[in-house]
């Protein structure tokens, strides 16, 4: 059986969440979660794969278990979570790493590759976006206007992300078989993103979403240079990050692994875990230069 263990370390002073299975020599495997979760979400994942790796799941400040200083105090960007995965890290002696992304951990994940490329081993994506394509629009204009004009016009329209029936739809949409998603998900997480004065802290990484995007030019550069092994593990159904974005990688990486799964949506574990481990397994296994028997 394998043990997860639960553990609080100190970075900047705040407290920072981290779940971690494995073996300390083990190649290690980094996850960084989305909105509106925390590394709850590889609650699942992470026992299928610690058998072979060293799997560390942080929660970013502001969700699940870490610390959520007030948004008057700390300054969410995505630059400051990618300060704090990075410390941490190092802290934990983490020094190569595979990472796997989703949503908001993706572009945590693509600061930590563009700082430090010789750190990243692999890359695993699962509605991660990196390039224009796979935007679906319907879902990300109140984004892109809230983002370019901040106020009482554009608000309302981001804030209701943070609604319990919002919520739910981005772990119901699109997903064939809905019963096999466990309702804990969207109440907890709403509980979450609703604590005292969380709301502040969401509507300042929305505002800040759109400082990725110039990122990408980089990015792309850094995929041609480094080459990196990368599979794209995507909810076909996808409405927030649509599946034109898994099939973007390949342009500047023709070796990519892209998957489209059928019947899947944003929360892709949820509904498709058995499958979408067989895919992280074998991949993860044929790209880390050592993987433990």
């Amino acid at each position: 059986m394998i043990e997860i263990r639960h553990h609080y370390a100190t970075v900047r002073g705040h407290r920072v969440f981290y779940r971690e299975a494995g073996p300390a020599d083990a190649p290690a495997l980094v996850l960084l979660h989305g909105f509106p979760t925390s590394s709850r979400m590889f609650r699942r994942l992470i026992p299928e794969l610690a058998d072979r790796f060293r799997v560390i799941a942080p929660d970013h400040l502001g969700f699940g278990h870490s610390d959520t200083p007030p948004a008057d105090t700390f300054r969410y960007t995505f630059d400051a979570l990618t300060d704090i995965t990075e410390e941490l890290l190092a802290g934990l002696g983490v020094t190569s790493y595979a990472v796997y992304v989703q949503d908001y951990g993706a572009p945590i994940g693509w600061r930590l590759a563009l700082r430090n490329p010789e750190a990243v081993t692999a890359v695993i994506t699962q509605s991660g976006n990196a390039y224009e394509d796979g935007f679906v629009p319907e879902f990300w204009a109140p984004v892109w206007a809230y983002a370019n004009a901040p106020g009482p016009e554009t608000e309302p329209a981001v804030r209701t992300a943070l609604d319990l029936d919002a919520i739910r739809w981005q772990y119901l949409h699109g997903v064939d078989r809905p019963e096999l998603v466990d309702p804990d998900t969207w109440t907890t997480d709403h509980r979450d993103v609703n604590r005292p004065g969380n709301d502040l802290i969401q509507l300042a990484l929305v505002r800040d979403y759109a400082t990725n995007r110039p990122l990408y030019p980089r990015l792309h550069a850094y995929f041609r240079k480094s080459r990196v092994p990368l599979l794209a593990v995507w909810g076909a159904e996808d409405l927030i990050f649509g599946p034109d974005g898994a099939r973007a990688f390949a342009r500047d990486l023709p070796d990519a692994e892209i998957h489209l799964v059928p019947g899947g949506g944003h929360f892709l574990l949820e509904s498709h875990l058995e499958s979408t481990v067989g895919r992280i397994r074998d991949f993860l296994t044929r790209t880390l230069p050592t993987v433990r028997p």
